[in-house]
């Protein structure tokens, strides 16, 4: 049987998926405009420079970015040519590969990220108290507890 929502949870609902996409599509356009690339690629860059040595599985990247393989795999390519990650094979592993930062690369996330950072800040926490604050961490979190079982 089909749990509806009702008038509250429908309004909810449709208010969630409009700022989440507007915002991520504000930012999207921010980046690309600001920095050149897609909010796809800057969340790359910011996972490899967070990794140990800058540097992650091409499998364990895909997980952490939520792409799929193939898509993980295009996007690397582009961030290849524009020498901004350079992919390298495992040792123990021959069909696997790595995906390295390169200074480059990290050059042009610390350049991206302070417009990234006031869109974000203009966008999704500016117009908050402190209170919606702790209470969109907790919504988000419980969410994500959720979809991450």
């Amino acid at each position: 049987m089909t749990r509806w929502l009702d008038e509250d949870e429908q309004a909810a609902w449709r208010a969630f998926y409009s700022a989440t996409t507007l915002l991520i599509d504000r930012l999207d356009r921010e980046l690309q405009h600001d920095a050149g690339m897609p909010h796809a690629y800057y969340e790359i860059l910011v996972v490899l420079s967070e990794s140990p040595d800058r540097s992650l599985r091409m499998s364990e990247l895909a997980v952490k970015t939520r792409s799929s393989r193939s898509r993980l795999s295009h996007a690397v390519t582009k961030l290849e040519s524009r020498g901004w990650v350079k992919r390298r094979d495992c040792d123990d592993d021959k069909r696997g590969q790595f995906a390295d930062l390169t200074d480059e690369g990290f050059a042009a996330l610390v350049s991206a990220a302070p417009g990234h950072v006031e869109t974000v800040r203009t966008h999704l926490f500016d117009p908050l108290t402190p209170q919606q604050i702790e209470q969109l961490k907790q919504i988000s979190e419980a969410i994500n507890g959720t979809l991450k079982a």
